[in-house]
């Protein structure tokens, strides 16, 4: 049974994804962040050392086709990182993220798939910037990294992300005013985005 919490504007799902996503209704965006299954082909690089076999436990497999299907009636903008590794329908809208500091065990950069019929486009933003901000989550994205993807769909108000983690998606959001919806299975992570996304919306509240 899929456990939900509130918090402010943001309601967050401790469950998988492919159960809780049916029973959600339709968003504005999709932006998520889903496993890719290269757990075996990290662990020689410097984060696959570093976390070990936690890589094995959650990304040992990619999401499912059918899921990418789902996903894409529930959000008029769908922005998938890793999209590449997915049979997503062709697209010009590309989005980059370089980073100029990459190791060589490491990609240089990586590329996220949209719907949206536009110029592909790139943001270069280094591995170090955002060490302050790192919470445990091996694959962590940048929080700048999702507020950039933001400013791609300025009408959103309802965001989505069903491959949640610790949650940077939730607290992009809730650095813009953006109603958000997040789902993740493991309880660590899960405990972990609750935390990020409650102290992000008190921040934005001291500010507004």
């Amino acid at each position: 049974m899929a456990e939900k919490v509130v918090i402010g504007n943001a309601e967050l799902w401790h469950g998988d994804c492919r159960e809780v996503l049916p029973l959600l209704p339709e968003c504005d965006l999709i932006l998520t962040d889903p496993p890719f299954g290269l757990a075996s082909k990290l662990h020689g690089g410097t984060w696959g050392k570093k976390f070990g076999e936690q890589y094995e436990e959650w990304d040992s497999e990619t999401a499912p086709v059918w899921l990418f299907g789902l996903i894409l009636e529930k959000a008029k903008t769908v922005i998938v990182w890793g999209g590449n590794y997915y049979p997503l329908p062709p697209s010009r809208g590309w989005l980059s993220w370089f980073k100029p500091d990459a190791p060589p065990t490491m990609a240089h950069f990586e590329m996220a798939w949209t719907n949206q019929d536009m110029n592909a486009k790139q943001l270069k933003h280094s591995i170090a910037a955002t060490n302050a901000e790192r919470v445990g989550h091996p694959t962590q994205k940048p929080v700048r990294v999702m507020e950039w993807c933001l400013g791609f769909t300025e009408g959103a108000q309802t965001v989505c992300d069903p491959f949640m983690g610790s949650g940077t998606t939730g607290v992009a959001c809730a650095n813009h005013g953006k109603a958000f919806t997040g789902i993740e299975r493991e309880r660590k992570y899960f405990d972990i985005a609750c935390e990020r996304i409650s102290r992000a919306q008190a921040q934005e509240r001291l500010f507004a």
